[in-house]
């Protein structure tokens, strides 16, 4: 991943490359340069600037390449660092809170798969065990204290590169079909992975180098399942309190069913459909399975003679289209329709409203011509 420096006086500052000297310069945006021998790795360094930041840093932006932490700093160097209340940030503590509760769970409950479905809006992940029954409220109480017990001893996160045969060989072993099915589709030589306690994962991404960096997080029990819940940006609040989701929950349900249904539930089966000339057909069942949705929905207004259908959801969500599908399954009910489109009603840029930052506020009611 590369990166344009923020600053041009940064981007323009000239980099020592030679190594005669055993100490080495990293040069930081904000002006301050640290000095430390050669080979200390970047966290190291940053450690000493924490306290100029209002988020813990996470990672770093190295003469225009994102690394880790671990990363040896062998030449003079311009560095910016990422915190936790970027989009990078964010990110990178995510997949290395989801590789830790991976590796416990798999400790603690050997018989079972965790599988880590979906986002859901309070900024955390749906959770669902399969194999055995769901865990109960306190089976997830004891997976959040082993979990904040290996975070406060700080446990390291161990990186290694090693060939994709041997990958293979070890989620073999262990059942990991999905897994084995994604390898198949590599085309380096070679697998990055992290080890914690003799355990592996393929996490596609950065991570922070140990566990003492995931301090904030939490588990919430919900129906058939629970919620690993992780800070929003700007960080880190505790986690607050979280919905029971059942109209979200069942929609999970609904696609997971749909995945299985098509025989693509993971990532290596629809680049083995993919692969096999199946394409066309995804789509179309796809279609044919939301159409059918739909036309349940249409079912359920008739049969309640409803007489107002509000659709929400953000911007470019498929409000619209979503209407206007459903306007066409009434019609075959005998049901006549006026889909009304928001859209149409917005009033022109100069009458548009702005928040307080002054930025267009198309959330505002008065954003609308409501006359």
């Amino acid at each position: 991943m590369k990166y344009c420096p923020r600053s041009t006086t940064h981007s323009l500052m000239k980099i020592q490359v030679t190594q005669s000297d055993p100490t080495v310069q990293l040069h930081l945006p904000n002006g301050k340069t640290l000095s430390g021998p050669r080979g200390t790795k970047v966290g190291d360094f940053l450690a000493q600037v924490q306290d100029d930041f209002s988020a813990p840093i996470v990672a770093a932006i190295i003469n225009n390449e994102i690394h880790e932490l671990t990363y040896p700093i062998i030449i003079e160097s311009n560095c910016l660092p990422i915190t936790m209340d970027t989009a990078d940030g964010a990110r990178i503590y995510r997949r290395s809170l989801i590789f830790l509760l991976e590796m416990v769970f798999a400790q603690m409950f050997p018989v079972g798969r965790l599988n880590i479905d979906h986002s859901v809006s309070s900024g955390g992940f749906y959770c669902e065990v399969k194999d055995r029954d769901p865990l109960t409220d306190a089976e997830i109480n004891s997976l959040h204290r082993e979990m904040g017990r290996i975070i406060q001893e700080d446990h390291l996160f161990d990186r290694r590169e090693i060939p994709v045969q041997e990958a293979i060989d070890y989620f073999a072993a262990r059942g990991y079909e999905d897994k084995l099915r994604l390898f198949k589709h590599r085309r380096k030589e070679y697998l990055t992975v992290y080890n914690f306690n003799g355990q592996m994962d393929y996490m596609h991404g950065y991570m922070v180098p140990s566990t003492g960096y995931l301090k904030w997080f939490n588990l919430k029990s919900v129906t058939g399942g629970f919620i690993l819940q992780i800070p929003r940006p700007p960080a880190p609040p505790p986690p607050g309190p979280l919905g029971g989701y059942p109209k979200l929950l069942k929609a999970f349900r609904q696609y997971g069913d749909w995945l299985e249904r098509l025989h693509i539930d993971s990532v290596g089966a629809l680049n083995d459909a993919i692969e096999s000339g199946r394409a066309d057909e995804i789509v179309l069942v796809s279609e044919a399975l939301h159409e059918q949705n739909v036309s349940d929905i249409a079912q359920q207004i008739t049969e309640k003679r409803s007489r107002i259908i509000l659709i929400a959801g953000p911007s470019s969500s498929g409000k619209t289209t979503s209407s206007r599908r459903l306007a066409i399954q009434l019609l075959a009910r005998g049901v006549s329709p006026y889909p009304l489109e928001l859209d149409h009603y917005f009033f022109d840029r100069e009458k548009t409203p702005r928040d307080e930052n002054g930025d267009f506020d198309f959330e505002s009611l008065h954003a609308l011509d409501l006359a």
